[in-house]
């Protein structure tokens, strides 16, 4: 769990980092016809969304969580979104509700690796260029402390406006843009998503050991629980053998 937390909030920095230049670049294009088709919006008639879950249980409520926070956003689109899945947990959750996915992964967090997720940036970037779908979406657990994880819905595709991040800066760049955005946009999709690999996999150590811990002790409140109430019983069971006997030598006593 502790290797995880320092490997999501290591990385963090350069997550942000990254999200915050290519919105820099972005507004710098010289030619509107060269924009990248990453980059280019459009009106959204289907979006993707990809969900990140475990592949195990016993992590509390972490999983509900996170799939109601994907349910809610899917309910809400006009036509038929796809869904991608991460995880085992969230590929029996939708399969189990009919739901045909387009892609799913599972075992990604064994060792939660950059070039796992290469496969997944390329079925996104694919699907987005193609134009079978219009937005990209993730849908994944923040890690906020060992006690808190936040179900955080955040648009991949298309790159979100700079103004979401700050002013633009003002600054020369060579050898162009264009060049460097065709070079940096499918590192940004990658890193993003193993950004939201990351944390979600510090969310799953973190609510699992909470969650074994507060099963620990309710175990052991029970079995304390459970040996009072024996104990009592023995108690119970012991004096009223000893009244038997008591009882039974007085009245032997008696007929002599």
């Amino acid at each position: 769990m502790r290797r995880a937390q320092q490997r999501v909030l290591a990385s963090r920095p350069y997550s942000d980092a990254a999200r915050t230049m290519l919105g820099e670049l972005s507004q710098q294009r010289t030619d509107p016809a060269t924009v990248h088709p990453l980059l280019r919006p459009r009106p959204e008639r289907r979006a993707a969304y990809v969900v990140f879950t475990s592949d195990r249980g016993l992590a509390g409520a972490l999983n509900g969580n996170v799939l109601r926070r994907a349910t809610e956003d899917i309910l809400i689109q006009e036509a038929e979104p796809e869904v991608i899945t991460v995880g085992r947990k969230g590929q029996d959750f939708f399969t189990r509700r009919g739901r045909r996915l387009a892609a799913t992964f599972t075992g990604l967090a064994e060792r939660a690796d950059y070039q796992d997720v290469i496969p997944l940036a390329r079925v996104i970037m694919d699907a987005y260029v193609s134009e079978s779908v219009d937005a990209v979406r993730i849908v994944y657990p923040r890690f906020i402390s060992t006690l808190s994880q936040q179900p955080t819905v955040m648009r991949l595709l298309p790159v979100a406006p700079l103004e979401e991040y700050g002013t633009a800066l003002e600054f020369i760049i060579e050898p162009s843009p264009e060049e460097i955005l065709a070079a940096l946009l499918p590192r940004y999709v990658e890193v993003q998503l193993y950004q939201a690999l990351l944390e979600s996999v510090a969310s799953e150590h973190s609510a699992r050991m909470v969650a074994m811990r507060n099963a620990t002790e309710n175990a052991q409140d029970l079995v304390q629980e459970l040996t009072l109430t024996y104990n009592k019983a023995r108690q119970a069971a012991i004096t009223k053998e000893i009244s038997e006997i008591s009882g039974a030598a007085e009245a032997l006593a008696a007929t002599r």
